[in-house]
Parts: structure tokens; sequence; C-alpha cells
């Protein structure tokens, strides 16, 4: 990844690598490689080596992409934490990692140096603060005899490139070990398939923990070039898009669910004969869709008819919402329904749903150019095998799947078998034509009292994708007679949902308002319509609660922590079932 960098740096020179809204920051490919020389020197001068660990615990911002690139370049292995994570969890990090340098934000520094981390070196990258080194400090630290070039080039395919911590829905965090050698065969075999250039242009929002950011707005313009603008917060992220207008867009399901509530809301708020205007378009795309989808010819006045709604209505829209220029659109990190993916391919935008985990240094299917089956993640990517075990467990093999876990050797081997196969943990399906379908996670399948297996996130999905006022739903039914739900309403859903109809209370009163309980109960029955009668919820509790990632029931990467859910809600629950 070191040789990678330096092409690129040579051959894009002044072009913008990093940047921030408004070019409040603006830094280019020469700037960036000079900034990193100049890091690097100074991390030398504190000892990072090979092999060295430093933690970063930051939000988006292109000090990110210096430091991690700066360590990287020394054969140090940078990883990041999570904003929300707690004093037990950083703790655990830096013990786990043995980081003895950290750089973080100056508004971060109080509450990290209170944790007695054992931290040799804070680099605040916003400035100077007591007891840490600013960035411009550590860059001026650099000794005159470091050779930069020689740190570099003795970086080895076979150096740790970084850990990435999983969230973990049970148990202390594994650090995945992900060498240069994976990641390099990562972005070979997804540029094989996606094939994306050079004047890329996207949006860092994600945290810089999470496999995908990492991948997607790291790693990869290191290698194709174009520009990386930083999102400090996720809520920011539309406000974001119009300016940069991206050339590819990635939104784990909840982006797209709350995006195509929002334009939903639009489209209603229409007058009435503009609004019967656009659902007749979108009726007619939709469609168009599902002939395309099932390989059934599409009749040329239907052809014709949303050829004029995409030139007067869905071109219009996506340039409105700055995403005119993305030539492929992403999803991946949990399911997503196929109402909400066939609605964003009627306005024009075919997102590709792609599968894959840190595990396997991030996406290890995807959609070939020019291909998108809707309900599938694609195919292998290039380099990668995949097979179904006896008991459906899909398994992988291939040169992106991880070192091992830091200091867990035992699960280390639980997890990926003496052949080399990586144990995957999901339950799939692959048919004829290679393309792969993901049923759910091995251990969080459903078997209800009369035997019966299920997928609970994919009914999850169904409910969320019901009405925006849901932002989390939670099913509950192993070994119980028939499935129920706890609900959390959305906060943006509830305040559209309240500012139509002019009321004014807080969110936790919301839950017993009786128009908020309407919508609830009438949410519940559509997704029940679309569910085999043992998926079907019976029974609902709308909990006056917000789910924040990070939280007590979410993991920073907003997978449901369904033990803690089940101990925290347990009355609840049995009263559901009383």
């Amino acid at each position: 990844m070191c040789a990678a960098f330096q092409d690129t740096v040579a051959a894009m020179g002044e072009q913008v690598a990093l940047r921030t809204k408004g070019d409040a920051m603006r830094i280019t490919w020469r700037e960036y490689g000079e900034r990193v020389r100049r890091i690097a020197a100074g991390l030398a001068a504190l000892g990072v080596r090979p092999g060295s660990c430093v933690g970063i615990l930051m939000c988006n911002r292109p000090e990110f992409n210096l430091v991690d690139t700066a360590a990287m370049h020394l054969g140090g292995v940078p990883f990041s934490m999570y904003l929300t994570s707690s004093p037990e969890q950083i703790q655990y990090f830096v013990r786990d990692s043995g980081a003895a340098v950290l750089a973080t934000e100056r508004v971060h520094l109080p509450r990290l140096r209170a944790m007695n981390l054992g931290i040799e070196t804070f680099i605040t990258v916003d400035g100077e603060a007591d007891g840490a080194l600013s960035l411009a400090q550590l860059e001026e630290r650099g000794r005159p005899e470091f050779d930069f070039d020689a740190a570099w080039r003795a970086v080895t395919p076979d150096s740790l490139l970084t850990l990435i911590y999983t969230s973990g829905t049970t148990g202390d965090p594994k650090g995945v070990e992900l060498t240069h050698a994976n990641m390099i065969a990562e972005v070979r075999a997804f540029q094989a398939v996606r094939q994306l250039e050079g004047e890329l242009r996207v949006i860092s929002y994600l945290p810089h923990a999470h496999a995908a950011d990492r991948f997607g707005t790291h790693y990869l313009p290191m290698t194709t070039g174009g520009s990386v603008t930083a999102c400090p917060d996720p809520r920011l992220l539309f406000e974001h898009v119009p300016e940069v207008r991206p050339t590819q867009f990635t939104g784990v399901p909840r982006v797209w669910e709350k995006l195509k509530a929002a334009l939903e809301a639009k489209f209603a708020a229409e007058p009435p004969e503009k609004r019967a205007m656009i659902q007749a378009a979108l009726e007619a795309a939709l469609a168009k869709v599902r002939l395309e989808q099932a390989g059934q010819p599409v009749p040329e006045a239907l052809a014709a008819g949303v050829a004029r709604a995409e030139q007067l209505m869905f071109a219009p829209l996506r340039a409105a919402l700055g995403l005119d220029q993305s030539r492929s659109f992403f999803v991946g990190a949990a399911p997503s329904t196929r109402e909400v993916l066939e609605f964003f391919f009627a306005l024009g935008m075919p997102i590709c749903e792609v599968w894959g985990m840190s595990e396997l240094s991030c996406v290890a299917t995807a959609m070939p150019l020019g291909t998108n089956r809707i309900g599938t993640v694609g195919v292998a990517l290039p380099g990668i095998e995949l097979r179904i075990a006896d008991d459906g467990e899909l398994l992988a093999r291939g040169p992106v799947v991880m070192r091992g876990y830091r200091n867990k050797h035992e699960q280390t081997r639980d997890t990926i078998d003496a052949d080399g196969w990586l144990h995957t943990g999901d339950v799939a399906e692959i048919d004829g034509d290679g393309f792969v379908r993901i049923v759910d996670r091995k251990k969080e399948l459903i078997i209800n009292a009369g035997g019966k297996n299920m997928s609970p996130a994919n009914i999850e999905a169904r409910i969320k994708a019901s009405s925006p006022l849901i932002g989390q739903a939670a099913v509950i039914g192993d070994a119980r007679p028939y499935n129920v739900a706890l609900l959390v309403l959305d906060p943006d859903g509830a305040m559209a949902f309240c500012r139509a109809r002019g009321i004014d209370q807080p969110l936790p009163a919301l839950v017993e308002h009786p128009e908020v309980c309407v919508e609830i109960a009438r949410a519940v029955a559509a997704a029940n319509e679309h569910l085999s009668r043992i998926e079907q919820i019976k029974r609902y509790a709308l909990l006056p609660a917000e789910w924040l990632p990070g939280g007590d029931e979410l993991t920073p990467t907003m997978k449901l922590k369904r033990k803690a859910i089940s101990a925290k809600y347990a009355p609840q629950i049995a009263a559901l079932y009383a």
C-alpha cells in the first residue's frame, strides 16, 4: 500500500486529494505526500517502528488520512476507535494493541487522559493542548538522519497494515489483523469488477473504524487517485452531497431507508396534480424495473413513458440531491428490502448490494458492471472462493482472508479452518450463475417453538421499510410460539410526522399519541402482508427510548445487540407473551 500511495502521489500531483466542505481545508496529492513524509519522521522520533500500533480517535477529517498513512509508511499498524466507545472499550483497544501513541482531537483529550491508558504520547490534530503534541509540533520532531524512503521500502506485503476491531454483539471486540497483501488483493479484486476511475470523488462519513470507510475512502483512493471529502458528522451527509457530487455513493441500509422516507414525504407535500403525476411516473418506472428483474420484455409504450419521466422528473431529482454524477451506488452491512432497492432503481439509482466483512478485508461479493439482481449480493470477486457448508454457512477462501484475530489464537482457529476456509457465520445460498443470497446470521436465526427457521434481520428490515416513523426493530421469537417485536421511533421521521400534523410533543411522549399509535399499527400490518404466517409479528411494544450507535442496544455499526436487548427489555418481552 505504501508503493501504491507513492505512485498515486507522483501521478496526481496538484489534484485535490483531501478536503472538507467549502474547501475550508484542501490538500493536494503532492501536499499529502509531503505531509506524510514529515509526520512519519515525527512518529519515528517518538519510537514508532515496524509493528508498532498507533491509536486514532477522531471524527472524519483529513488528519486521519495523514496520520494513518504516515504510520503505515513506517511499517506501523494504525487503527481507529469509535467515538462512541466506552472507557472500558478504549482501555481494551489500547491494551490489546499495545499502542504507545494515540492521535486524537483536543475535545477528547481530558477524557482519554483520565482513563490511565498508559499512552506515552498523545497527538492532538486540531491544535496545541497541554500534555500533548500538536500535529505541527510532531512534524517538527523529525530527525535529519531519518530515511523515509528506506522506511517505506522496507514494508513488505506480509506486514500488518491495520487492525479493525469488530464491534461485537457479545464479548470483547476482536482485532482483525489485515496485511498490505490483504488490502492490495481487495483493491485489485474490486477494481476488476467495478472499474472505478481516477477522478473518483467520495465522501468519508462512516466511522474510520468501519471497514467500509477504511477501504472505500482511504485505501481505494490511494490506488485510484481522486478526492476524499471528510464529513465530520453523518447527520450532515446530505449537506455535503450536493457540493461534492460524488462519483460513487455508499450507504448502509438506514441511509437509503431515510432518504426514501424523505423523498416520499417531499412527494406527498406536492400539490394534488403534481403528486398524481409523480405517483404515475413512479408506478410506471417500478413496473419497468420489475419486468427487467424478471427477465421479461418491457412494452414499448411503458419504456417510452419511463424515458419521459427520466428526462422531466428523475434526472432533475438526482441533480437536486447531488447524485447526478454518481456512476455507482452501493449498500451493505445489513439486509435491504426489495421495496427500498426497487424504489431507487425506479429513480435511476440502481443500488448494488455488496457483501463482506472485516475478516475479508471488506467486500467479498459485488455486482459485475451492467448486472444487478435485486435480492442477491452479486458474485464472488476474482480470486475469492465461496462455498456452502452442510449446515448452510457461507465459507470464503482467498488472499483477502485476514491474518487472524490479534492475541486470540483459539478464536482464529475456530474461524479459519485448516484448509484456509473462513467460516463467515452467515447462512447463504448460491445460484447456478454464482449469485449469492444472504439468508441471515447463523447464530441469529430464529427457530420457533414449532421448529421453523426464519431470519429476524429480514423481518426487521421489512418492518423498518414500512414507515419512516420506525427507526429500529428487534424481533424476538426463538423457541417461542410466535414472533413479537420491540420498536423504537426514528427521531427524524417522528419530527416530520409531527410537523405535518401540528403535534408538539417530545419523542418519549409520542409513543402514546393516538395518531402515532395508528401509524405504527398500520406499518406493522403492512409489513405482515409481505411476511409468511410464521414470520408475522403478532404483538409489539413501542418503546419510549432512542437506540444510539455504541449504546446498550446497538453496536457502533448499528447492528442489534440481541442478547443485551433481550436482557434489558425482559419485562416488556415477557408482557408481549403473557
